[in-house]
Order: structure tokens, then C-alpha cells, then sequence
């Protein structure tokens, strides 16, 4: 459980592996779908605004709370798919490092504008098992996701695969330092800034290992034509995760829905 107030062991059985190799092939269950979307409104709202956050916008401002929190939260469209995608990869990489504790900033709280997506690498994860302390055993986890839940050219797989290069040759160490700039002057809750130092400050501490994912989160009614793009190897440098979720559209909608009902 981080502070999203979300136990992750709940969510291990959303995601069962099909196949490991060459990609991983996760398919969300009907069953899974229905429990994922009752558990997953209040930890939505939690990933853009926390909860001491909310009660003191509705006491400054004099609005009711599911104003506050709908002034948050993407419109439909392809932002709230993207969004969605990006905060299905955090259950799914929190949920895969158990039982150790995966720490992640929310990066959905620190958007510019609500109407466009989060600046910077899309899902990143720490594993620090003996935090504060420095070890050989730290991890970072570092995705790139990409959704498809409507009919389109849209191209998740190959679009997942070549923006998750980007994180591995340079956006990452940038994000991480663009993660501590804004902790000095925003809470990012389980993140603080000698964690970020940990991994950006490289020199001073023991090698930490990286671990990169391309994430393709796709309707189950355009899973199998997408899927003919999926490499026949497996590379190296990342894991290529496709996950494929029953009406992705309806799911979606029905958490974010979820979100804002969750302060009625």
C-alpha cells in the first residue's frame, strides 16, 4: 500500500501473464475488469490530487469537492486513454514488485494543464529495500505507455517500442532531475529528494539497476490485429507489455466516473 491508500495485492490477479516471451501478453479478465473498476476510483482521484490537497481547495474556494476534483481530471478523449493507460501501468508494476515496495511519483499532479498529458517519462517506480540506505539491490522501473481504445491508425506496439528508446538514452535522467526540481517546492508524497538523489547522483552510491518497459494498453476488440506488429524476438534493453482490456472505452470512463463519485 503507498499512498494511494491501495493495497496491490488486490490488483495481482488483474494481471495474469499469457505469455512471457517474446512479449509479455496480459489479458484483463470481464471479472477483473468489473473488480478493477470498483477499487479504482478513489486511487484515480488520489493519483491527481491528494486528499489534504482537495478539503483545502473546497475550504479556500467554497466549492463542493467533485468540482474541485473534476477541475483535475482530463476530459473524455484521448487524454483520459492515455492518462488511464499510464495509471494502469503503475497498478501493474506495483502489483508485479510485490512483495517489495515499488515508490512512485503521481505525475498526473503535476500537470501543467489537465488537458494534455503529463510531461516527461510516463511510469517510473524506485525499489529501494533498504531505504534510506543505498545497496546494489535499488531498481529503477522506468515505462512507456501508449492506449488504444478506439478505431484509428494509432500503432500502440511500434509507438510504445521507439518512445521507450527515448527514455533509455536520455528523458529519464532528465525526468528524474525535472522530479526533483519540483519536489523542492511540491510535495510528491512517498518521493522525496534523497530518494531522487539516490538514483540521479550515480557516482556516489552503488550501481543501481534499470529496468525499461514499452507498454501497449489496447482494447480486447483491436488486441489480435495489433499485436501482428509485436516483434517475433525479444530485446535486450526493454520488455515490450501488451495488455489488453475487455471495452477499454467503457472501463475508462467508468473509473474516471468512479473518481469524481468517490467524494459525493
Amino acid at each position: 500500500m503507498d499512498e494511494l491508500g491501495f493495497d496491490f495485492t488486490k490488483a495481482v490477479a488483474w494481471f495474469p501473464h499469457n505469455q512471457e516471451h517474446p512479449y509479455v501478453l496480459v489479458r484483463i479478465s470481464e471479472q477483473n475488469v468489473a473488480e478493477l473498476t470498483a477499487e479504482m476510483g478513489v486511487p484515480m482521484r488520489r493519483c491527481y490530487i491528494t486528499d489534504v490537497e482537495l478539503e483545502q481547495a473546497v475550504v479556500e474556494h467554497g466549492v463542493t469537492r467533485d468540482v474541485v476534483v473534476r477541475s483535475v481530471l482530463p476530459d473524455a478523449g484521448a487524454v483520459m486513454s492515455g492518462d488511464f493507460g499510464e495509471v494502469l501501468t503503475y497498478f501493474y508494476q506495483a502489483a508485479r514488485e510485490l512483495p517489495a515496495s515499488a515508490i512512485g511519483p503521481k505525475k498526473w499532479r503535476l500537470k501543467q494543464d489537465r488537458t494534455k498529458p503529463a510531461p516527461k517519462s510516463d511510469v517510473i517506480h524506485f525499489v529501494m529495500p533498504n531505504r534510506p540506505h543505498a545497496s546494489a539491490a535499488d531498481v529503477v522501473l522506468c515505462s512507456e505507455v501508449k492506449a488504444k481504445a478506439t478505431a484509428g491508425g494509432s500503432k500502440p506496439i511500434a509507438d510504445a517500442i521507439v518512445d521507450c528508446k527515448k527514455d533509455r538514452t536520455s528523458r529519464l535522467s532528465s525526468t528524474l532531475v525535472w522530479l526533483r526540481e519540483r519536489a523542492m517546492i511540491t510535495d510528491l508524497g512517498d518521493v522525496d529528494i534523497p530518494l531522487l538523489n539516490r538514483f540521479i547522483d550515480a557516482v556516489d552510491n552503488p550501481p543501481a539497476t534499470k529496468r525499461f518497459r514499452a507498454v501497449a494498453v489496447i482494447c480486447n476488440a483491436f488486441l489480435d490485429d495489433e499485436l501482428v506488429a509485436a516483434p517475433a524476438d525479444p530485446d535486450p534493453e526493454f520488455t515490450l507489455v501488451v495488455i489488453g482490456v475487455p471495452d477499454l472505452r467503457t472501463t475508462y470512463t467508468a473509473v474516471y466516473a468512479a473518481a469524481i463519485a468517490s467524494v459525493a
